[in-house]
C-alpha cells in the first residue's frame, strides 16, 4: 500500500515538468449564468405558436393536391425548422408519395428543381428513391444536358440532392462535380442575396449543416423571397425566438454548474468551453422535448474534455495509469490510488455526475441506461490511455490501429449514450444495445469525428507533444506526405457519408429518430473542424453562430 507522502513525492516530481497547450480563454466568462427567464414573453409567443400552427398544418394539408407544390411546402418548414411541429403529417405525406412514386413520375413531367428537391427531401427522410430519377437530364453522351447550365437555381437543387448518395451511385458523384464548377462561376455573377446563399451551400450543404443553424439563416434568405409565405415566416420567427429563450435558460443553468463547480480555477490548463459544449449538445437536437438530453450530453461532454485535456495537456503518463485504474473500478474506495489534488477532484466530479444519472433513471425504471453511459466513459478512457502509452513510448501506431481506437477517442459513444438518457420513448435497452456494438453508421461517425479532428489540429497536438494523429500514422503507414495523407483521409470521409445515408435508408436497424439525431452529431462537428480550424479549441471561431443562437433574437415585424 502506497503512503500519501510517496503520492505527494510523485506529484510533486511530474509537477518539474508538466506540459502547457496554452488553450485561448474562454469568450463568454459568466455572461449566460444571469438570465433570467421571461415567462410573460415566453407565454406570448408559445399562444402565437399554437395560432399559426394552425393556420400552417392548414396550408400543409391542402398543398397536397400538387404533389410538386407539397414537397416544397415540407421542404420550407424543414428548411425554417419548424418541421418538428408536424412530423406525423409529413411522415405520413412522405411515405404516400414514396408509396406512389413510380406513377406520379410518369403522369408528371417533374423539371430538375423538382426531382432534386423530391430526391432529397425522401432520402432525408429515410426513403430510398432511385438515383435513375436524374437519367433524363442527361444528353446520349452520358452527360448532363446543357440546357440545364443556366438554371441556377436547379442546379443548385443537384448540388443538395448529390450529398444525399450512397455507394454506387455514379451520377450523383457525377452530379456534384458538375454542380460545384458550375456554382463557383454562379455566384460571381448572381445578385448579392443569391449569391450569398450560394456560398453557404459550397462551404455546407444543407445535408451538412447543423438544422438550427440552418433555419437561421434560411429565415433570413427566405424573408426576401418575393414569392414567400407571410403567414410561414412569421411563424417560423416567433417559434425561433421562443424556442430560443428555452435554450438561453438550459444555458444559464449549465453555466451556473460549472461556475458553482469552479473547475475553471481547478483546471487552468484546461478548455473552458461550456458555451461551445452546450453548442455541440444544442446541435443534435435543438427541439424543446429534449432538454433533459441536452443537459446531460452537456454534462458529460465537459467532463470528457477535463479527462481529454488532462492526458493530452498536462497528467504525467504515471498519474494517467493511475487515473485509467480508478475510472475502472469507478468507486470512491480508488480516490486514495490518485497521486494528485487535482485528479481527486475531476474524479470525484465523473462519480457525482454518474450517481446522478442512477438516481434520475432510476426514477424512470431505466436504470440499465446509466450503465450504458459508464461503460462508454470507461471504453473512452481507454482509448485516451492508450493514446498516452503511445506519446510517453514515441509510438507510432499504424493508421488502421489508431483508427480502431480512434473509435473510442471520438468520444461520441459517451456523447449519444448521454443524450439517450433523455429520449426514454426511443431509447431502450434495445437501442443501447444497437449503440454499443458499433453499426455501420455508428463507425463512420465515430471516424469522421476523430479524422476531421486530426486533420485540423495535429500541427499544433505534435508540438505539445501529443501521441500521432491520424495524419501522421497515415504518412508513416502509407509513406506518404501530409498533403497526401490529408486528401486520402478526405476522400474517407466522403465514403463514411455514403456509409451514414446507406444506414439511414429504411427498414433500418434503430428508430430513425436516432439516427437523425446521431447525423446531427456528425454535422455539428462538421461545423466544428470543417472550416480549417478547430473551432472548439479556438473559440472565437464560432462566436457567430453562438451570438446567431443565443443571443440575437429574430425581428419580428408585425
Amino acid at each position: 500500500m502506497e503512503t500519501q507522502a510517496h503520492l505527494t513525492a510523485i506529484t510533486n516530481q511530474q509537477n518539474n515538468y508538466r506540459r502547457r497547450a496554452n488553450f485561448p480563454p474562454s469568450l463568454w466568462g459568466c455572461s449566460f449564468a444571469s438570465f433570467s427567464f421571461p415567462q410573460t414573453e415566453f407565454e406570448s409567443y408559445n399562444r402565437k405558436v399554437e395560432v399559426l400552427k394552425e393556420n400552417v398544418k392548414d396550408m400543409l394539408m391542402a398543398s397536397t393536391k400538387d404533389p410538386a407544390e407539397h414537397i416544397e411546402f415540407i421542404n420550407l418548414l424543414c428548411r425554417l425548422g419548424v418541421s418538428y411541429h408536424f412530423d406525423d403529417e409529413i411522415e405520413n405525406s412522405l411515405k404516400q408519395i414514396f408509396d406512389d412514386l413510380p406513377d406520379l413520375l410518369e403522369k408528371h413531367d417533374f423539371d430538375l428543381y423538382t426531382v432534386s428537391l423530391l430526391f432529397r427531401v425522401l432520402r432525408q427522410h429515410g426513403f430510398k428513391i432511385p438515383c435513375v430519377v436524374f437519367d433524363k437530364f442527361k444528353d446520349t453522351n452520358g452527360e448532363f444536358k446543357k440546357t440545364i447550365i443556366n438554371d441556377v437555381k436547379s442546379i443548385l437543387g443537384l448540388y443538395e440532392a448529390s450529398f444525399l448518395g450512397v455507394h454506387g451511385e455514379q451520377v450523383l458523384d457525377e452530379a456534384l462535380v458538375y454542380t460545384k464548377a458550375n456554382l463557383e462561376s454562379s455566384a460571381m455573377q448572381s445578385s448579392p442575396r443569391l449569391a450569398d446563399h450560394i456560398r453557404n451551400a459550397l462551404i455546407r450543404p444543407f445535408h451538412k449543416g447543423v438544422p438550427r443553424i440552418e433555419a437561421r439563416k434560411y429565415i433570413s434568405f427566405y424573408e426576401e423571397e418575393e414569392s414567400r409565405n407571410d403567414t410561414l415566416l412569421k411563424f417560423a420567427k416567433i417559434d425561433f425566438n421562443r424556442v430560443q429563450l428555452l435554450h438561453q435558460q438550459e444555458l444559464s443553468i449549465l453555466s451556473r454548474w460549472w461556475n458553482d463547480l469552479n473547475f475553471a480555477e481547478e483546471f487552468p490548463y484546461a478548455r473552458d468551453r461550456i458555451v461551445e459544449i452546450y453548442f455541440w449538445a444544442n446541435g443534435i437536437h435543438f427541439e424543446p422535448q429534449y432538454a433533459f438530453s441536452r443537459m446531460m450530453a452537456t454534462k458529460y461532454t465537459k467532463i470528457v474534455s477535463l479527462v481529454d485535456d488532462t492526458y493530452d495537456a498536462y497528467a504525467s503518463f504515471e498519474e494517467i495509469q493511475r487515473f485509467t485504474n480508478a475510472i475502472e473500478r469507478c468507486s470512491m474506495n480508488a480516490i486514495d490510488q490518485l497521486p494528485a489534488d487535482y485528479m481527486k477532484v475531476l474524479y470525484k466530479a465523473l462519480l457525482n455526475l454518474f450517481n446522478e444519472t442512477e438516481n434520475d433513471m432510476g426514477k424512470q425504471g431505466r436504470s440499465y441506461a446509466s450503465n450504458y453511459v459508464k461503460e462508454a466513459f470507461k471504453e473512452l478512457v481507454r482509448g485516451y490511455h492508450a493514446e498516452a502509452e503511445w506519446a510517453d513510448k514515441c509510438h507510432v501506431p499504424t493508421f488502421d490501429e489508431y483508427v480502431r481506437n480512434g473509435l473510442a477517442t471520438s468520444a461520441y459513444g459517451v456523447i449519444m449514450a448521454a443524450s439517450f438518457l433523455g429520449m426514454e420513448e426511443v431509447a431502450g435497452g434495445e437501442e443501447y444495445e444497437w449503440l454499443k456494438c458499433n453499426p455501420k453508421i455508428i463507425k463512420a461517425g465515430k471516424m469522421i469525428g476523430r479524422l476531421m479532428n486530426d486533420i485540423v489540429g495535429h500541427e499544433d497536438e505534435q508540438k505539445r507533444g501529443d501521441c500521432a494523429s491520424g495524419v501522421e500514422c497515415y504518412m508513416k503507414q502509407y509513406d506518404a506526405s501530409e498533403k497526401k495523407a490529408i486528401e486520402e483521409i478526405e476522400k474517407m470521409d466522403v465514403n463514411a457519408w455514403k456509409d451514414i445515408n446507406e444506414d439511414c435508408m429504411r427498414p433500418t436497424n434503430a428508430p430513425m429518430l436516432l439516427l437523425q439525431h446521431f447525423v446531427n452529431l456528425i454535422r455539428v462537428t462538421d461545423v466544428i473542424y470543417g472550416n480549417d480550424d478547430d473551432a472548439y479549441t479556438i473559440p472565437s471561431s464560432l462566436k457567430d453562430y453562438v451570438t446567431l443562437l443565443y443571443i440575437e433574437q429574430v425581428p419580428l415585424y408585425e
